[in-house]
């Protein structure tokens, strides 16, 4: 195979998990005109369509589809090769791929990235931030972080951050105004800050446990948003009662900002994690994070 053929293969598949000709240029380095133009050599050259464009949306045609099936486990191992050599020299290098929730990106992925950069200078981080649940491997990603309840039965976990707690709260001038729940029920009663997932688009329902009891409340109130960190200033001001991570609330509650509410239904639940695929081996680079963090998090 020619480097031209390998180069040309990679932008097709780089253009298809990407969904963008402009997101897959940026990935590869190139500028979008000249990876429109590779593509259109590589179509030439089989003499048949593998990618479907429209103004809004590109998409692997059948043919494409195909060819990605038969091309992503064949990249895999080249890079997996590639890595292995690069391992030789004793300093790990290349490209690690990781997927994260925006959370886990901002406040516990963000601090370790300078420390572990400075320490492994040689491997290049590419960290890209979605809330949705993806498959790692079809993505072609190295690793994910996501919570510890959402992981799949087949993966090799690392712990990233400590246990984490939801937090009912609201503005002492709310409490004088509307008064004080004392259980999840009397939320509904209440005026509170509505959360839409960002996969379906649908509310979250407050979910609450004590014990053995478990249940899930559907609120109402005068915010919907899909950044609950964006809600912040208005819970403050008395506007509605929030559900908050306990990284974002107890510093307010501490200033006497925000009351805690309705604590013996909110216990703690596992953390973020670094989860990878255990079938899949393990690149240098992925190998120097994970000892990275398992140093940094003990």
């Amino acid at each position: 195979m020619r480097g031209s053929d390998y180069a040309e293969l990679r932008a097709f598949v780089a253009v298809v998990e990407h969904g963008s000709f402009g997101r897959a240029a940026a990935h590869l380095n190139m500028s979008a005109s000249a990876l429109s133009q590779t593509i259109r050599k590589l179509e030439e050259r089989l003499d048949i369509r593998l990618l479907n464009r429209t103004t809004r949306s590109v998409a692997p045609s059948a043919a494409g589809v195909k060819l990605l099936d038969r091309l992503l486990p064949a990249l895999v191992d080249l890079e997996t090769a590639v890595e292995e050599v690069r391992a030789l020299r004793g300093t790990p290098a290349g490209l690690l791929r990781i997927n994260a929730t925006r959370i886990a990106a901002i406040h516990y992925l963000g601090p370790l990235v300078g420390p572990f950069l400075n320490a492994y200078p040689e491997i290049t981080l590419d960290v890209v931030v979605e809330d949705t649940l993806i498959d790692v491997v079809e993505g072609r990603f190295d690793a994910g972080i996501r919570l510890g309840e959402k992981l799949d039965m087949d993966m090799v976990a690392t712990r990233l951050s400590g246990e984490l707690e939801m937090m009912v709260v609201a503005a002492p001038s709310y409490l004088e105004r509307h008064g004080t729940p004392q259980t999840p029920q009397d939320l509904k009663a209440h005026r509170c800050v509505n959360f839409r997932w960002p996969t379906d688009f649908s509310l979250y329902r407050w979910e609450f446990e004590r014990g053995d009891e478990k249940l899930e409340v559907a609120v109402d109130g005068p915010l919907i948003c899909n950044e609950p960190e964006m809600a912040v200033p208005a819970i403050l001001d008395g506007a509605g009662i929030g559900y908050l991570f306990d990284y974002a609330a107890e510093p307010l509650i501490a200033e006497g900002g925000l009351v805690h509410l309705i604590k013996e239904w909110t216990p703690p639940f596992p953390g973020f994690y670094l989860y990878y695929p255990s079938r899949r081996q393990m690149s240098p680079a992925l190998r120097a994070f994970v000892d990275f963090l398992h140093e940094r998090v003990r």
